[in-house]
């Protein structure tokens, strides 16, 4: 029996923002560095914050069950092909449509 990889999670300023499946720690870490995600968390809003000011630390680390469930409850309910990176955050996201201004 194979095991699942296991599940990091991102922290930024010591908050827990997404899970993520990596091969290890050192895999894992270097997603903090990929320019696309530093993008992406700079872009997205949890309650009219932005998820990440461009200064705060980024952080990995190994997840708690309770993130891993998470984790394992988003990849259930993806539409996504087997093998792609799936981002599961673990804050509730604002509505892109908000912050456009669309509806």
């Amino acid at each position: 029996m194979t095991l699942p990889p296991p599940i990091f999670t991102l922290d930024i300023a010591g908050k827990p923002i997404l899970a993520f499946e990596a091969k290890n720690l050192r895999e894992s870490q270097q997603l903090c560095h990929e320019r696309w995600l530093r993008q992406d968390i700079a872009d997205l809003m949890s309650n009219g914050v932005s998820l990440w000011d461009g200064k705060a630390r980024l952080r990995v680390r190994r997840s708690t069950e309770r993130e891993i469930a998470m984790y394992r409850e988003a990849a259930r309910d993806a539409a996504q092909p087997q093998g792609d990176l799936l981002l599961a955050y673990l804050v509730e996201l604002d509505d892109l449509r908000e912050k456009s201004g669309r509806a």
